[in-house]
């Protein structure tokens, strides 16, 4: 069941996808915006840490909370709706998936920062913990894919990552049964990149994405054979 604060997140989504909160423009108060969605306050203000987290919104203690992301509403307008995707456009963007974070796991191994290192590490961590329960965690293994990007210092490959992936990652596990020695191996992938990464092994970073993602490619290719 969809959380409290993932239902704000989606709303203040749609109000950015749907051109009512505009790019550099100003959120309203945690106030009005509790009103308008007719939730709680603390619901909205974890809601706008998520979507800081995300690098949706950005928040200056000094005159409030913004819509940031270049690029994000109009390629959002072009690509529309992953999940009504079938076959040649589907494996596509999977393809565009692949290139991205290949070279954003790359791009990191030789951009990142004491502080990326640890976000990275936090957000194995988390993984880890949802995976011993037997889940998939599909927002936690966005996180570790979102980290890497964020570590790569390219914006617009990470506002790229952030509307085609999250889609694909739902869309692949909900059609996908995955077992619990699918999510260990996930989890070891996972340790792989992370190691590239912390030495600055940029071929290998780009290797280990790949291999970690040679099974979404597959599924994305039994996709359009089924067709």
């Amino acid at each position: 069941m969809e959380s409290p604060v993932d239902k704000i997140v989606g709303q203040i989504k749609e109000l950015i996808h749907g051109g009512d909160l505009k790019l550099g423009q100003k959120l309203p108060s945690e106030r009005s915006l509790a009103e308008q969605l007719d939730v709680g306050r603390s619901y909205v203000r974890d809601a706008i840490k998520k979507l800081e987290f995300f690098g949706v919104l950005r928040t200056s203690p000094q005159s409030g909370t913004y819509v940031v992301g270049v690029g994000v509403n109009a390629l959002q307008g072009l690509i529309g709706d992953v999940l009504s995707f079938e076959g040649h456009e589907f494996n596509s963007l999977v393809e565009t998936r692949l290139l991205i974070e290949c070279e954003t796991a790359a791009l990191a191994a030789t951009r990142r920062t004491a502080t990326d290192l640890d976000e990275l590490k936090y957000a194995f961590d988390e993984h880890e913990k949802i995976t011993k329960t037997g889940k998939a965690g599909i927002e936690a293994d966005l996180l570790f894919h979102v980290k890497i990007a964020e570590a790569s210092k390219n914006s617009v490959l990470q506002s790229l990552l952030m509307i085609i992936t999250p889609d694909i990652i739902k869309r692949y596990n909900e059609l996908k049964i995955c077992g619990v020695d699918d999510l260990q191996t996930t989890l070891e992938e996972h340790s792989q990149i992370i190691d590239c990464i912390i030495n600055k092994d940029a071929l290998g970073a780009n290797s280990a994405m790949a291999t970690h993602l040679a099974g979404v490619s597959k599924f994305s290719t039994q996709l359009l054979n089924n067709e």
